[in-house]
């Protein structure tokens, strides 16, 4: 892991991410429907969420749980939320993880704590951190009184930040939180 801190934001009071997505890709040619394809090198944690997020991986849960769970010993956590996805799932990979760090730390999990309206554009056909933050201004809404606490708050990749940010000024808005750590398990730079 290459545990790196995520750049400078006053929306949580610690983050990281375990590492990057993607170490190179190289284009090899269109497939039969004329679509790219890409020979692609990721780290250990970014092949984990690769496999975890399109191929159904749930085995990977427990490796990425204890990763993060490692990665953050000293910081304080009461409660364990996962950043609401994006796209619909049967099965939200994300949560999943969450929920393992949860048990792995003996740790209060909530999954309906944070949610994110699903009106929302996707994050990636947007070019830029303006754009991206105009499209998620009140798209996150809080549910359930939390006691007193300090929040981690686990997402799957770190691009801009700016779906961070809006989550985090969203649970800004509970008196109660003492803290918002940010643990991402991949970053894309």
């Amino acid at each position: 892991m290459d545990i790196r801190e995520l750049p400078g934001n006053d929306a949580w009071d610690y983050g990281i991410s375990l590492d990057k997505h993607v170490l190179y890709s190289v284009p090899v040619g269109e497939n039969a429907q004329g679509y790219m394809q890409f020979d692609t090198t990721r780290t250990a944690i970014g092949e984990a969420v690769f496999q975890l997020k399109y191929r159904d991986d749930y085995d990977l849960v427990d490796f990425l749980a204890e990763s993060v769970a490692q990665a953050i010993q000293n910081v304080p956590v009461d409660v364990v939320l996962p950043m609401p996805a994006s796209r619909q799932r049967t099965r939200q990979p994300v949560h999943a993880v969450a929920e393992r760090v949860a048990q792995l730390l003996e740790l209060e999990y909530c999954d309906q704590t944070l949610i994110k309206h699903s009106s929302t554009v996707a994050m990636k056909d947007l070019a830029t951190y303006e754009e991206r933050c105009a499209a998620l201004q009140g798209c996150f809404v809080t549910h359930d009184k939390l006691h007193p606490c300090n929040i981690l708050l686990l997402d799957d990749l770190f691009d801009t930040g700016a779906s961070l940010e809006a989550a985090c000024t969203a649970l800004r808005g509970y008196a109660s939180i003492r803290s918002i750590a940010v643990v991402t398990l991949t970053r894309r730079h």
